[in-house]
């Protein structure tokens, strides 16, 4: 099978390949000895969030702390 690069310097990947895998939509990129290996990758909606939460350095008490002053009433001031 053949993939061509286009001038954008994307690939699309033939049918056969991606049923092979199945369901994914992003692929680990690497190359080996002149290779480009795609690795499927599944990524996780929670592993997302908590990567963006170690990302802004955040600890459970900081979420805490963000959803109480979220939660307080309309009429109290927020700081």
């Amino acid at each position: 099978m053949l993939a061509k690069l286009t001038a954008k310097n994307q690939l699309t990947l033939p049918k056969a390949v991606t049923n092979a895998v199945g369901p994914t939509e992003y692929f680990e990129v690497e190359t080996r000895d002149g290779c480009i290996i795609l690795t499927p990758v599944r990524i996780q909606r929670a592993d997302a969030v908590r990567a963006k939460l170690a990302e802004l350095d955040l600890n459970e008490q900081d979420i805490a702390d963000a959803v109480s002053w979220a939660r307080r009433p309309a009429g109290k001031a927020r700081k």
